[in-house]
């Protein structure tokens, strides 16, 4: 008798479950905080109808401002204030008719500091990894069910591999110990598409890690225990386009949800934006044409929605900067105002824009303070520096008599046009382009001559993952994209090989991880480095030679760009001698005399502490 009286009763709550399941889905941001310096909280619900239904809440300090119902029914935007609101969970109370559903949503209470979020700068050293080829930490959730189809083959380059976030949190120390001081994720967010997109770029759901690289707990366990090693962690994000099988794509919530553009093939031309003689038609076709779904983000509401994701995944997982993808392509006002407003909450935070030109007039053009852009200021605090990447390899693999190392000259003399050289992301090779070594050296001397150009020159540098074991490859050969995105040997239980410890590694490679290991050391935490002026000098008989210089200290780099024995007077460098004779080198520890001249070998390179 009991047990049917507990079903009776329990009956109105199954039925009302019942309808929530039925009518809301999901409601996004999935909770929120009190106390944010912007008191507005967007809400977008989802259910089929629900846009037929009207709001109300009933909690003190939180005012229901309005309520957006868009051309799909299945979607109803809420907007509030929570100013005065205090943490704990409320009702929204949906009705229509006489149908009435109730959502319980929560506000938190913030952390008293933000003082565990870091922001990076260029006293550190980022360190890009693509999570699914990594290491695979948990084979369970290699191939779980998604609606898109797919498939894990490791034999496949454009497929899924296995690689997820356990994998990255069991070689933290592995990155500490190699000396970077932040982790950058490639996107690590549902990706609910055909073929996997095992690299993370077409977005279906963005409060979700993707279930194949572990869950939102696991996410943010991975940056504690980072922190917690002094690693920052960067957090890869797309504005500018989702992935086809994303909730808005099957049911579009309004027809100015995505952008149109009069060209299905894009043009890539970023210039557009600073071009005083750009036609509207090649515009559209730049910024709304070339990846996947275009969602516009002039929409306010799109626009609000991407701020707050932002916010939420910064507050919750306590990321310590995000780098921005494709960042032209997307509307310029609402990513100033998002700059604004996360900067906002997080002073010490960076954002750093993906700004993919050939010219540094160009990518200056985005940085804040730029005296370049005579309009509006982007507020962007970060960008890259892809015009060192488009010629470094050749530049220092380059075999003639005197080498080029006057196009390297030539590129630092215009950093003069950045307003913060501190805050230019620089780079060799990322996820996106041809390795720095295109195929597997014999020797490294131009390997080790880049790595101490990257390392000693001003700015913030980021290494590709591989790049301390000899990784190479290029995009034109089979295989694509997948050649510069390969397997780390040794993060798979089946691997042969494991690049992760010494014995698994080739002399060769363990020459390059202990050279990547000693620079890396060296520079953490030195602020000649990181802070230090620059003076340089035109390379003469192919050694470019330059100094960093910070309160009485100092550090000549020596860069033989010739195939060739030289002896270099020293004559026309006495004012950054300073009338010393002798400096160490980082890497040997030896003592170089430098007096009447200097004897430098065929494509070295020392790094001499005064």
């Amino acid at each position: 008798m009991k047990k049917k009286l507990l079903l009776i009763f329990m009956f109105p709550f199954i039925v009302l479950n019942f309808i929530v399941a039925q009518s809301i889905d999901k409601v996004e941001p999935l909770f929120w905080w009190c106390g944010m310096k912007n008191p507005e909280l967007q809400l977008m619900v989802y259910g089929k109808n629900i846009g037929e239904y009207r709001p109300s809440i009933n909690y003190p300090g939180v005012f229901l401002k309005g309520a957006i119902s868009l051309e799909s029914p299945n979607y109803l935007i809420l907007y509030l204030d929570v100013a005065n609101a205090k943490p704990g969970t409320f009702d929204i109370t949906f009705t229509h008719d006489k149908k009435k559903i109730t959502y319980p949503y929560e506000l938190k209470a913030r952390k008293e500091s933000t003082a565990d979020i870091h922001g990076y700068d260029s006293s550190d050293v980022l360190y890009l990894l693509m999570p699914d080829r990594f290491s695979n930490g948990d084979p369970s959730n290699d191939q779980p069910p998604m609606k898109g189809t797919y498939k894990v083959d490791r034999k496949e380059k454009g497929s899924r591999h296995g690689g997820d976030l356990l994998g990255i949190e069991n070689h933290l120390d592995y990155f500490d110990d190699l000396g970077v001081t932040a982790i950058w994720l490639n996107p690590v967010l549902e990706n609910d598409a055909n073929r996997g997109s095992y690299h993370g770029y077409f977005a279906t759901d963005l409060y979700h890690i993707d279930r194949r690289l572990g869950t939102n707990e696991d996410y943010v366990r991975l940056i504690d225990k980072a922190h917690k090693k002094g690693l920052r962690v960067v957090m890869d994000m797309i504005f500018n386009h989702i992935g086809p099988l994303h909730p808005w794509v099957l049911d579009v919530p309004a027809k100015d949800w995505f952008s149109v553009s009069p060209s299905p093939r894009g043009n890539h031309a970023k210039e557009i934006y600073y071009d005083n003689y750009a036609s509207k038609y090649d515009s559209d076709v730049m910024k709304y044409a070339g990846f996947n779904v275009d969602v516009n983000q002039a929409n306010p509401h799109v626009g609000k929605y991407f701020i707050q994701n932002s916010i939420w995944w910064i507050e919750y997982a306590r990321v310590d900067a995000i780098r921005q993808d494709t960042y032209p392509y997307a509307d310029f006002d609402m990513m100033r105002e998002w700059n604004i407003q996360v900067m906002n909450e997080y002073p010490q935070f960076n954002i750093v824009g993906e700004i993919w030109t050939n010219y540094t007039i160009g990518t200056a053009w985005w940085q804040k303070g730029s005296k370049l852009n005579t309009g509006k200021d982007t507020e962007l605090k970060s960008v890259m520096d892809f015009t060192l990447m488009g010629m470094a390899s050749d530049v220092f693999h380059d075999k003639s008599p005197n080498g080029r190392l006057s196009k390297i000259y030539e590129h630092l003399c215009y950093d003069f046009v950045y307003p913060n050289i501190n805050n230019l992301l620089r780079f060799l090779e990322n996820h996106d382009t041809d390795r720095y070594l295109r195929e597997m050296p014999t020797d490294l001397r131009a390997y080790k001559q880049g790595l101490a150009f990257l390392l000693t020159i001003p700015g913030t540098p980021q290494l590709y993952y591989g790049m301390e074991l000899l990784m190479n490859g290029t995009k034109s050969a089979p295989g694509g994209d997948g050649n510069i995105r390969l397997d780390m040997p040794g993060g798979w239980a089946e691997d042969t090989q494991n690049w992760f410890v010494r014995d698994g590694r080739s002399a060769i490679q363990n020459e390059a991880w202990d050279y990547v290991h000693t620079l890396l050391k060296w520079r953490r935490g030195n602020e000649v480095i990181s802070a230090g002026k620059m003076i340089h000098f035109m390379p003469n008989l192919g050694v470019y030679v330059y100094e960093r210089s910070l309160n009485g200290k100092s550090v000549l780099v020596f860069l033989n760009g010739a195939d060739k024995e030289v002896t270099l007077p020293l004559d026309r460098y006495t004012e950054v001698l300073h009338g010393k004779t002798k400096g160490t080198d980082v890497i040997t520890k030896r003592s170089i005399a430098l007096e009447k001249n200097l004897v430098i070998a065929a494509k070295d390179v020392l790094i001499l502490e005064m």
